[in-house]
């Protein structure tokens, strides 16, 4: 039995986020709003396993950000 930390992806594990894989981050200018930009993950900033506010990205189109949603 899998335990219900495992099925669900939130973006704030390292081990969940692989290039190439689609994901929504909010960027820093709009943490206040809470605004996602959807993208293509090119590059994993984040060195650490886990991060509170998100694993920090890299999209396709430059965009860098937290991810928030799988």
């Amino acid at each position: 039995m899998q335990s219900k930390e495992k099925t669900i992806m939130n973006g704030m594990n390292r081990s969940d986020i692989k290039a190439g894989l689609r994901v929504f981050i909010v960027l820093k200018q709009d943490q206040r709003s809470g605004k996602l930009t959807e993208g293509i993950v090119r590059d994993i900033l984040t060195k650490s396993l886990t991060h509170p506010h998100g694993i920090k990205v890299r999209l396709e189109n430059g965009a860098v950000g937290r991810v928030k949603k799988v």
